[in-house]
């Protein structure tokens, strides 16, 4: 039986009739991939420049207008959000707490994953607290401890809970919050408040029952009291003392009605 050749074929012919083929296609793809490096590479060049720019910027800021000139110009930069919590600071130091609200909330729109993103809303709950809206503070402070059980800031929060409680005389929940911190986060320093807090409610809840003591004796009458009354008999004149003149006798009573 006649035995099938194999057939042979040639690689660098094959790469030849490839490119021959689809040699178009392959430099859009060229000048794509050449036009993405250089416009991935100006790009970060136009970043670290802003960012520069907007840090030198930042480092000569010491007013409100000043970080305020950073935060429009930059916003998107590492400098612009340490300027939207300098302001929001400046602007509650001026009792604007308000405005420091608007500002902080603005920082966590433009940087919701940033570190300090917790720090920024316990800065909101103390001015909503400074404010009087105390409901609101508790709700903002249980929503950090719930959201962010395992930062630092975290039994801060729980503390900040637990004086609220306390100032609304819900002592009951009050101590169920300090004994969480107690449990949760026993190495913070907000475990040794929360103890301090669990004595004052012990103490509170050890009311002193009045003594009861016997009953007063009646007392005798005042009569009975009152020594009687001692009548002071005329002292005869001493001898050789000149001599009084007898008093005149009294008036007998009469015996007529």
């Amino acid at each position: 039986m006649p035995v099938a050749k194999e057939l042979r074929t040639d690689p660098a012919l094959e790469a030849q009739v490839f490119w021959y083929k689809y040699r178009k296609e392959i430099a859009i793809l060229l000048v794509f991939a050449i036009a993405a490096i250089v416009a991935i590479a100006g790009y970060r060049l136009y970043r670290d420049r802003r960012e520069a720019t907007a840090a030198t910027l930042f480092s000569l800021a010491k007013t409100p207008a000043a970080y305020e000139e950073v935060v429009n110009r930059y916003g998107d930069t590492a400098a612009a959000a340490s300027a939207y919590l300098l302001l929001a600071d400046a602007e509650r130091k001026q009792a604007k707490y308000s405005e420091a609200n608007t500002t902080l909330l603005k920082f966590l729109e433009k940087f919701p994953q940033h570190e300090l993103a917790s720090t920024a809303r316990m800065a909101m709950a103390a001015n909503l607290e400074a404010m009087g809206k105390q409901d609101e503070a508790l709700a903002t402070y249980q929503q950090i401890a719930s959201a962010n059980a395992g930062s630092f800031n975290a039994p801060i929060a729980l503390i900040e809970q637990a004086h609220i409680l306390q100032q609304k005389n819900r002592v009951d929940d009050a101590r169920r919050v300090c004994e969480t911190i107690m449990t949760q986060y026993r190495d913070s320093y907000a475990a040794m408040e929360a103890s301090q807090l669990l004595r004052t409610f012990l103490k509170s809840a050890k009311v002193p029952t009045p003594s009861v003591g016997a009953p007063s004796k009646l007392g005798s009458p005042a009569s009975a009291t009152v020594p009687p009354t001692v009548k002071v008999l005329p002292t005869a004149p001493a001898p050789n003392s000149p001599s009084l003149p007898p008093s005149k006798p009294s008036a007998a009573p009469s015996a007529k009605p």
